[in-house]
């Protein structure tokens, strides 16, 4: 069972592996978030859960939440062990019995995630660029659970792309828990631009490079042109915004204010028109006034933000915004609603705009595709999972394009 990011998706991936490789076939893995305390509650109220359905099978806790706090999740006695997010990707955690394994995550070495391509159960398939985080926001715990920023090298990843490939995926997601700051630590310091460049030139074959969350102020030069210049790198990119009003982005410690998010989406259209933007939003931040959050709320229209992530503001134990004065519970509710709202509102016609227009997905499991540009497409064919599939855009049917297959694309 997984919570959290698309990192955590990857790695659940190698821990299935790693405890199957141990024999260990009947063990239940649960992967937990850190990002909230509601993640952190949904994770322990699942572990009581299994539990009782389960009572003979061995339980083994790691993730985010884990790391952080292991004696927590030792102390509960549905949990048969813990695993720290290093000791959760190596084969000798799931050979010991020790009860818990949570080593010092500050010091812990980059290590590859690299699954078999017949292992993998998802469509388009994750790869772990990075990991860690040098930043303190002020909300955030996330770095004391996976530790310093940490790249993995150019030439790992090449092969690991190159035998995914290999093995039918059309769609590679580079993943990373603060992705734009990958190259900063290996030999030369080159950027995420040039690590996507490269990419794409070592392996012609990958039909879509896509990329996980970017942090505004870590885009580089090198990959605003990439996109300028590449088809083949996905029109989407989803941005770590947290907020639209500069003295709350201050409280938190971000790197960026308002008119970067601007210049940003405006220099990025400008390469590529048709680009759309995800964006992570946090509502009811501390000390946040009716004032600061409608610089958000306007922000969803001012950059064109298309796909939201949005959270109410969630305390994390022993952070600085944790100490400033909060917002009221229902407050941070209501302004939660207005940004998905607003960003229901703004999906809704994007997709309305597709109407007429020519997409490619990649197909999943359940029989539906995701555009280049992230959209949710129903095509009226039936196609294997993994495949590419080109379809005309007729309508929108509960909340999702569909489309007619396009037998023969013109030359």
């Amino acid at each position: 069972m997984t919570f959290g990011c698309r990192l955590n998706a990857v790695e659940s991936e190698v821990m299935r592996e790693r405890a199957r490789d141990a024999g260990l076939t009947d063990a239940i893995l649960v992967n937990t978030c850190a990002v909230t305390a509601e993640a952190e509650r949904q994770a322990r109220q699942a572990v009581r859960r299994l539990r009782r359905t389960h009572p003979g099978r061995a339980i083994i806790v790691s993730g985010c939440a884990a790391q952080i706090d292991p004696a927590g999740w030792r102390a509960m006695a549905e949990v048969d062990r813990v695993l720290g997010n290093a000791e959760k990707l190596t084969a000798a955690a799931y050979l010991s019995t020790e009860r818990a394994a949570v080593g010092d995550i500050m010091t812990a070495p980059p290590t590859a995630v690299d699954l078999p391509p017949d292992r993998a159960s998802h469509s388009r398939a994750f790869v772990q660029a990075q990991n860690g985080c040098d930043h303190r926001c002020t909300f955030c715990v996330i770095p004391f659970g996976r530790g310093p920023s940490r790249s993995m090298p150019v030439g790992a990843l090449v092969s690991q792309v190159q035998a995914l490939v290999a093995g039918g995926f059309n769609e590679v997601v580079l993943t990373g828990v603060d992705l734009t700051a990958w190259g900063a630590d290996l030999p030369g310091r080159p950027s995420l631009g040039a690590l996507c460049r490269r990419l794409l030139r070592l392996v012609p074959e990958l039909p879509r490079l896509r990329l996980s969350s970017l942090d505004p102020v870590e885009v580089d030069d090198a990959l605003l042109d990439l996109l300028g210049d590449e088809a083949r790198l996905m029109p989407h990119f989803h941005l770590s915004i947290q907020a639209g009003d500069d003295l709350v982005l201050k409280r938190m410690k971000r790197r960026h204010q308002r008119d970067d998010v601007l210049r940003l989406v405006e220099r990025a259209r400008q390469q590529r028109p048709d680009i759309v933007f995800g964006a992570d939003l946090i509502a009811g931040f501390p000390t946040e006034t009716d004032a600061m959050f409608d610089n958000t709320l306007r922000l969803v229209d001012d950059a064109g933000l298309t796909w939201l992530h949005v959270f109410p503001y969630s305390a994390r134990q022993g952070t600085p915004a944790a100490r400033m004065p909060p917002v009221p519970g229902d407050v941070r509710r209501a302004r939660a609603a207005a940004l998905r709202a607003a960003g229901d509102r703004r999906a809704q016609a994007f997709l309305r705009s597709r109407i007429g227009t020519r997409a490619q997905l990649v197909m999943e499991r359940d029989g539906t595709g995701h555009s280049q540009h992230f959209a949710p497409v129903r095509p009226q064919v039936t196609a294997a999972a993994r495949a590419l599939v080109t379809v005309d855009i007729t309508g929108i049917e509960q909340g999702m394009l569909v489309g007619q297959p396009v037998l023969r694309e013109a030359a």
